[in-house]
């Protein structure tokens, strides 16, 4: 006889546990399946331990630069294995708190891998042997993992994708970063301030190309300043890997290919979604490329299936996932019966997007292309970090705030930043685009002094003029 449930959630990621924990909210029987760890990649081996190594990175960045701040700091070095040992020490404690919640939300964890059989039976072969559970309704939420070069797949010794950039067994030489996204460039970010020498190369004209150009050539500069090689137009053509390093063939922006030799090579170049083996093809759930197609509440082609997470079309980021989650669980409810739940589908211009390199970088909405591509007449405004008084204290003058509205509507359309803690100051223009703001209300909001978040308020003042501090 099956185990009955009312909800089963495959996969426990920062979308799968999410979910779990509000379906049990809304008093469903809900079940999980993890095949390793609660928590999934972005808790255990993503999000999570790589803005604690990144930590490590910056505390001993500003311990070099001690003199700066008017203090003397000698014989600074850094321990990489003790730096990891507390990144995994992190991950470890994040790992228990989601154990705990689940026991917290009488949430039933069925260790094991997880295979869709149709008719709301899942297989489950794992720590028990293999169970049949039986539910209502299944989430998929089995998340992504790195994608190979399919002319170099990583072995763990030399090349590297970020799982074992994570825990690395030695401290890289000189380092090859393939692909500037977020997760490239953070990795870049940390090991260059570790005192590798770090090479970046992509293949489009621009580094972090979905952000604004702006902050892409912004963020160039800084990097190059800190002593990064950074090749864009470029791609990595061949990779010839030994015992002692990588020789790679890399052609530049100009055609002309080159070879050079690097200790190790972090592949940063997308993700490919955990949807092989699952059993979606037997239950007839549609998927393109192994991406799940779902409409705006996370349901499948099949009823009774949702889907949520990085095997879902992007962005593919945590709290995307993680509020998609809430969405599932709410419109699983919603169609048990629930009549207090009011599921709302999510408006992906209003998802923010971090990267933790340094300097740090944020956005939301459309960039000021994109916003000219859908023929928006606009209003842009820009403030630099060396106007605001909180910066300079903090002896971080170097960035900048860009907000685009539209010039008819005054509706904010997107909002980019580069600097200092600016991953904690998105939110507020978050925010503002999910309460439909208009730069009336921005302008109109007291801000505190002294602090960064003035910027966010001159940016607004300085697409209409009036800026006061520049």
């Amino acid at each position: 006889m099956a185990e009955q449930y009312d909800v089963i959630v495959l996969g426990s990621g920062p979308g799968g546990y999410v979910a779990a924990i509000r379906c049990a909210q809304l008093g469903l029987r809900t079940a999980i399946v993890e095949r390793e760890n609660l928590g999934g990649i972005c808790l255990n081996w993503g999000c999570i331990p790589t803005k604690a190594l990144l930590r490590s990175a910056e505390i001993y960045h500003y311990m070099q630069h001690a003199k700066d701040y008017g203090l003397a700091a000698a014989s600074i070095s850094a321990d990489l294995d003790a730096v990891v040992k507390r990144s995994r020490g992190v991950a470890k404690q994040l790992n228990q708190g989601v154990t705990h919640l689940m026991k917290k939300n009488k949430i039933a964890v069925h260790m094991g891998v997880g295979t869709l059989k149709g008719g709301g039976k899942l297989e489950v072969k794992g720590e028990k042997g293999t169970e049949t559970l039986s539910a209502k309704h299944i989430i998929v939420a089995t998340g992504a993992r790195a994608r190979d070069l399919p002319f170099a797949p990583a072995d763990g010794k030399r090349v590297w994708t970020y799982r074992h950039a994570m825990t690395p067994t030695e401290m890289p030489g000189k380092l090859l970063v393939i692909g500037s996204g977020a997760i490239g460039i953070e990795f870049a970010s940390f090991y260059n301030d570790m005192g590798a020498e770090v090479t970046v190369v992509e293949m489009m004209d621009r580094i972090v190309p979905v952000e604004d150009a702006d902050v892409s050539t912004f963020l160039e500069k800084a990097l190059k300043k800190q002593g990064m090689t950074i090749m864009t137009g470029a791609g990595v053509e061949a990779l010839a890997v030994s015992d002692k390093g990588v020789r790679a063939k890399i052609k530049d922006k100009d055609g002309k290919v080159g070879e050079t030799e690097f200790s190790h090579v972090i592949v940063a170049v997308g993700i490919a979604p955990n949807t092989e083996n699952i059993g979606l093809e037997a239950v007839g759930v549609k998927a393109e490329r192994g991406i799940i197609a779902i409409d705006g509440m996370c349901r499948t082609n099949v009823a009774g299936i949702w889907a949520i997470g990085d095997v879902t079309p992007g962005p593919w980021l945590a709290h995307k996932a993680s509020h998609e989650g809430v969405i599932a669980a709410e419109a699983i409810a919603q169609a048990l019966g629930n009549k207090d739940v009011h599921p709302h589908a999510m408006d992906k211009a209003n998802i923010p997007g971090c990267t933790y390199c340094h300097p740090q970088v944020a956005s939301v909405g459309l960039t000021e292309a994109k916003a000219k591509e859908a023929g928006y007449k606009l209003k842009v405004g820009n403030f630099p970090f060396i106007g605001n008084g909180k910066a300079i204290a903090l002896g971080e003058p170097e960035g900048f705030i860009k907000t685009v509205f539209d010039a008819n509507t005054g509706e904010l359309l997107g909002a980019h930043m580069i600097g200092a803690e600016v991953t904690e100051l998105i939110q507020g223009y978050v925010v503002g685009k999910t309460l439909e703001t208009t730069e009336v209300e921005l302008m109109n909001t007291v801000f505190p002094h002294p602090t960064l978040s003035e910027m966010m308020h001159e940016s607004v003042l300085a697409a209409y003029g009036r800026a006061l501090h520049i």
